[in-house]
């Protein structure tokens, strides 16, 4: 089976693994925002032509669809997917899993505008179990779909005769794709220290998430068992990742060269794994969006005029409101200043912090017409994340006329937000946020971001001008209760004044949109993948 791909003479052809692809609501093979930054990857990679195939697994559930009971605590429901959006390559990988060879067929996704991508799937019913539903939490299971993808996944590039030049690993899922093509190489005679070296030279790795927990570890026996380890000798396996294994520092020692998604993250990054001998460098490469998924067509069209692109915000914000009140039988004010929060669920994104005031949340809501939307959802094994929702759904009750809590957030859900919102509410824990792509959506649609100064506001804040900080950045003591503060003084001085001021709230919009357009599109960042790490050829080590 040969598969023709768009390759171009002057960029190597790259192969990027990732373990979600978020490409439209309706298909389920993305959990947050991860996924959905690779499928604006994909989408940017298609659109411009660029050389670049994706790898990952096809989910036979997906994800969760998260539910409010009548308890006030999220429950999860699941649904098996239709294939109609895929078609059979034909190829055939197989890969061990413990004792049984997993046998996979490679799907092509068909439906959408993107650059070639291909997704695995065990042939046999007694194997589904690996694929059923991204991110099980059952430890056997995910190693088994870490496996699928990075050693699956480099099969299925060899069955697919890919001349593939430059692996790219988002996020540590993918790494035992390493580890297969050092093992491959050592078939042929190479030393394992030859092998890595070799291989070094082809991979580049995309580190997420600052948040310790999480960074995958395995115990080295245990990936043995499974058959992760490809034949490698447990200290082999521990000089890539360490004893007990970690997937971070093995995408660390596996690459030449790694990126963090904004200048901050890059900073903290660095910082957090300092401590790995033979680490690759890491460069900051911010992330961007898909200006064709994210920004409504109304936007641009009315940039021009005041008056039109007041009424294009008008529209949108009518279409929010009217699904707010299908979903939750909740009729908010058109005309009062509407704050959108959506995120996944985690304790330190603080989505109560605003609620945490009550006396002057109160006369914000009776006083200045503020009303909230939140949204929200917790990976189906974290109760934390899920009492963080049910805590803050209790919460809202109090304020039935002027809050609502969205349940199911999805993409579908975040377009409507994002472009709906007056604006846009981020108040995470510094600097624990890596990049945080949904303000950079409300950007684009003139939804004026109100965030603390962390993952990629600091690059896109220019206070009173695009948006506002929350604070100034400040990291020592507890951030709680001066961030409530610098919080509402904002709100109730700037923000609610200039939402009384329609031409300068217009003007604010409009900066808001150049700045998203102009420099935090998904297109200016694929060019920055392979102007500053697809390019960059590493040296002998």
């Amino acid at each position: 089976m040969l598969e023709r791909v768009s390759t171009d003479p002057r960029r190597p052809l790259v192969a990027y693994f990732s373990m979600e692809y978020g490409l439209h609501e309706e298909f389920h093979s993305y959990a947050g925002g991860l996924g959905v930054l690779a499928g604006d990857f994909m989408k940017s990679a298609g659109d411009l032509g660029l050389p670049v195939v994706g790898i990952g697994l096809r989910w036979s559930q997906g994800y969760t669809s998260q539910h409010i009971g009548a308890d006030g605590y999220p429950y999860d429901e699941w649904a098996e997917q239709k294939t109609d959006a895929l078609t059979d390559t034909g190829a055939r990988v197989r890969v061990r899993v413990e004792t049984r060879e997993v046998e996979c067929r490679v799907w092509r996704v068909g439906r959408y505008a993107i650059a070639p991508l291909y997704l695995l799937e065990p042939t046999d019913r007694r194997d589904l179990w690996i694929t059923r539903r991204l991110y099980d939490p059952r430890p056997n299971c995910r190693v088994a779909q870490e496996m699928l993808l990075g050693i699956g996944g480099v099969r299925a590039l060899r069955a697919l005769h890919l001349p593939v030049e430059r692996y790219h690993f988002n996020e540590g899922h993918a790494v035992f794709a390493g580890v297969e093509l050092i093992a491959d190489r050592m078939e042929t005679g190479s030393t394992f220290r030859e092998a890595w070296r070799d291989v070094r030279r082809s991979i580049v790795f995309t580190t997420h998430t600052p948040v310790p927990a999480g960074n995958e570890v395995h115990a080295i026996a245990e990936l043995r068992r499974l058959g992760a380890g490809c034949e490698l000798v447990p200290s082999e396996l521990a000089e890539i990742g360490g004893d007990p294994f970690n997937m971070t520092v093995a995408g660390l020692r596996l690459a030449h060269l790694a990126n963090a998604v904004a200048q901050l993250h890059g900073e903290t990054a660095r910082a957090m794994w300092a401590h790995v001998e033979d680490a690759a460098p890491i460069i900051a490469i911010t992330n961007g969006v898909h200006a064709g998924t994210w920004q409504d067509a109304r936007i641009p069209a009315a940039h021009g005029s005041d008056e039109r692109l007041l009424a294009a915000k008008r529209a949108l914000k009518g279409e929010l409101l009217a699904e707010v009140r299908a979903r939750t039988g909740t009729r908010l004010d058109p005309d009062a200043l509407t704050i959108g929060f959506a995120r996944r669920s985690a304790t330190y994104k603080r989505p109560d912090l605003l609620l945490r005031d009550p006396g002057r949340f109160a006369t914000l809501i009776k006083r200045h017409r503020v009303q909230l939307l939140f949204a929200g959802k917790a990976h189906p094994a974290d109760q934390e994340g899920k009492a963080v929702i049910a805590r803050l759904v209790e919460a809202l009750r109090q304020w039935p006329d002027s809050v609502a809590f969205l349940e199911d957030y999805d993409m579908g859900l975040g377009r409507l937000l994002t472009r709906g919102c007056d604006v846009w509410l981020n108040t995470p824990r510094r600097p624990m946020e890596a990049s945080g792509t949904s303000g950079m959506k409300a950007a684009m649609n003139g939804t004026l971001n109100l965030s603390v100064l962390d993952g990629w506001w600091p690059e896109g804040c220019e206070h009173g001008i695009t948006g506002w900080a929350i604070g100034d950045g400040t990291v020592s003591g507890d951030p709680d209760p001066r961030d409530l503060r610098a919080l509402y003084d904002t709100l109730e001085t700037e923000v609610l004044p200039t939402f009384a001021d329609h031409g300068r709230w217009a003007r604010m919009m409009r900066a808001s949109i150049r700045m998203g357009v102009e420099r935090f599109s998904s297109d200016r960042m694929v060019r920055e993948y392979f102007e500053r790490l697809y390019a960059v050829t590493s040296p002998a080590r």
